[in-house]
């Protein structure tokens, strides 16, 4: 029998092993600390140019002021990170707002002291770091930092103006906090309830298809009430960038997210290419075979994640869920489920939905020596399973890279996500393996979706991201306009099976990503087809594979994706290589297709 879900069971974290409050003493001694080792690297300014044809010591010197740029870092982000988790589960307590503001400025404020120390270390020859590398044999260890750090420097301003940006930093925020301001208190009226975002977006996956098209109205409202705010917002950020890639000589918006991810920006082309090619086999055929499984010439677009009848759908309580992505982890290798479970045993999980939390998830490193915090709004379905084990994923990944430090441990992004959806991979498996026939459908179709959603849907996001950039170069968009681009975007995605009905041109104004972190979107499509990869060769040799992947996330990111995937035969330079990741989607939709 179905257990009954009870949301009020659900885990909330306890930041306490960050601080016990906005009062706690230790924010000020770890600020201070941090000030200190900042200024301590201050002191050094100049030294490493002075240091030039002398080897040793620009190695002693190189070594000296990592260690201390980490040191800061450590202590920054520490009070930063429980800034950011705390209020995002009270982005209706202006308190909190007001405290992690002032914290964000007052950190930027600490770090632009030690801006001078990447424009120094940007200033020296290649030749000249390889000779301190090699005669100083302790600072070798960082040359992955200093191989991305080099990245950004054909990039870099004056040392006035990158304090500048620095310094303003903070008031650039404030444009990102009245975005998630407006999520968080917005309020979905549909017929006599009043939903929240996350609980309306839940509403759409609704057996009852009355129920989901109200939903979809209610929130469509809301958002049109907000759509001009949420426009000022990314009118202004995207504004604000052009601005800054202007300065820093980036050929495109996505630029600089390129650099940071380590990837040429003809892979990115590539995986676009491969991905809108397959639109047809994909999105369009899945969805007008789901139309036929449900008795329908076409689907709404609140009809995209529905049930395929109208039975309840299975939920799954918090136990269960947890039961089922560890049991998943274990089959790939103990250390990953040990790993897993103390996040059950520890309160380092927020799963509960409530008034003023904001939505989506995530998993927050924090910092090297910290441990990370899950984040989530948990509703039972088994889509918020898998999202368990995505998040998850990610923990065990940040754990695992911790013992190489926060700056070795940051991983880019196009890796940062493989984890997260290998895990989710490895639960669907037990979720089909254990289905009843009468399931199988149901489950092949969430697995066929959540698929379109993190590979065709995040492209689709990213080619509404450069449209929306190109066309804000021509000045600024209006919440019509930006609807327009979404529409024309989202159609050629999902195909003629899905009507676009009137409200949806509303619905880019709660994708979050935009606003966080621009050109973001692609790493996930990136990642769910490098993890397909990672899953044929799992399912070839299951005992090699395992040291493989554990050492793959225990590098963190020390190695480039190249560098990183080299070890499993795959080369993600190739487009064959995400056309071989959308086949085997491709595959799935023809299972699907003979059981309809």
């Amino acid at each position: 029998m179905n257990a009954p879900f009870k949301p009020d069971a659900l885990p909330e974290w306890n930041l306490a092993d960050l601080y016990a409050g906005r009062e706690d003493p230790r924010i000020e001694t770890d600020l201070a600390a941090a000030k200190a080792a900042n200024d301590e690297l201050a002191s050094l300014e100049g030294m490493f140019l002075e240091a030039r044809g002398e080897p040793e010591r620009l190695g002693k010197l190189l070594d000296r002021g990592i260690r201390l740029y980490e040191e800061a870092v450590n202590g920054l982000w520490g009070v930063g990170a429980y800034a950011g988790l705390a209020a995002s589960t009270a982005r209706d307590d202006p308190a909190w707002a007001k405290f992690e503001a002032d914290l964000r400025a007052r950190s930027s404020q600490i770090a632009a002291e030690s801006l001078f120390f990447s424009l120094e270390l940007n200033q020296l020859e290649d030749a000249e770091l390889e000779a301190a590398l090699k005669a100083h044999e302790p600072v070798r260890r960082w040359t992955p930092w200093l191989r991305r750090l080099r990245l950004s420097r054909p990039h870099e301003l004056s040392a006035e103006l990158e304090r500048y940006i620095v310094d303003r930093g903070p008031a650039v925020a404030n444009w990102v906090r009245l975005y998630d301001e407006t999520l968080a208190k917005l309020s979905a009226k549909v017929g006599k309830e009043q939903l929240t975002l996350p609980e309306a977006l839940n509403r759409l996956s609704d057996p009852d298809v009355r129920r989901r098209k109200a939903a979809a109205d209610g929130l469509a409202h809301a958002l049109e009430e907000r759509a001009s705010t949420q426009a000022l917002v990314v009118n202004t950020l995207a504004f604000e960038k052009q601005v800054e890639d202007r300065w820093r000589r980036y050929d495109e918006p996505a630029h600089s997210r390129h650099l940071a991810n380590e990837v040429d920006a003809d892979a990115v082309d590539a995986l676009e290419a491969a991905v809108v090619e397959a639109y047809p086999r994909l999105s369009h055929r899945y969805y007008a075979l789901k139309a036929k499984a449900m008795g329908r010439k076409s689907l709404d677009y609140w009809d995209r994640n529905a049930p395929l009848d109208a039975a309840q759908p299975r939920t799954y309580p918090w136990a269960e869920a947890k039961d089922v992505v560890l049991e998943s982890f274990q089959a790939l290798a103990p250390k990953f489920a040990d790993t897993a479970e103390t996040f059950f045993t520890q309160p380092w999980i927020d799963a509960r939905p409530r008034a003023g939390k904001q939505s989506g998830a995530y998993s927050h490193p924090v910092t090297a020596d910290r441990h990370p915090y899950v984040f989530m709004n948990y509703m039972g379905e088994r889509r918020d399973v898998l999202t368990l084990a995505h998040e998850l994923g990610h923990a065990v990944h940040q754990t695992l890279c911790a013992p190489l430090g926060t700056l070795l441990a940051d991983t880019p992004l196009t890796l940062a996500e493989t984890a997260s959806i290998f895990g989710e991979g490895l639960v669907f498996d037990r979720l089909l393996a254990e289905a009843t026939p009468a399931d199988r459908k149901g489950l092949l179709a969430g697995k066929i979706e959540d698929g379109l959603n993190t590979v065709v849907r995040q492209i689709a996001f990213h080619r509404f991201e450069r449209r929306f950039h190109a066309a804000r170069q021509e000045g600024e968009l209006s919440p019509d306009q930006i609807g327009g681009l979404w529409l024309e975007v989202m159609a050629e995605s999902l195909g003629p099976a899905v009507k676009l009905n009137e409200g949806y041109e509303h619905y880019w104004a709660y994708v979050s990503h935009f606003v966080h972190a621009p050109f973001y979107v692609y790493a996930y499509a990136f990642g769910d087809l490098l993890v397909r990869g990672l899953m044929e060769k799992r399912r070839e040799d299951p005992e090699t594979f395992a040291p493989l992947y554990e050492d793959l996330l225990a590098a963190g990111g020390t190695r480039t994706y190249v560098e990183a995937l080299k070890p499993f035969g795959l080369n993600p330079r190739d487009k064959a290589f995400w056309a071989a990741g959308c086949r085997q989607l491709e595959r799935l939709v023809d299972e699907f297709e003979a059981l309809v």
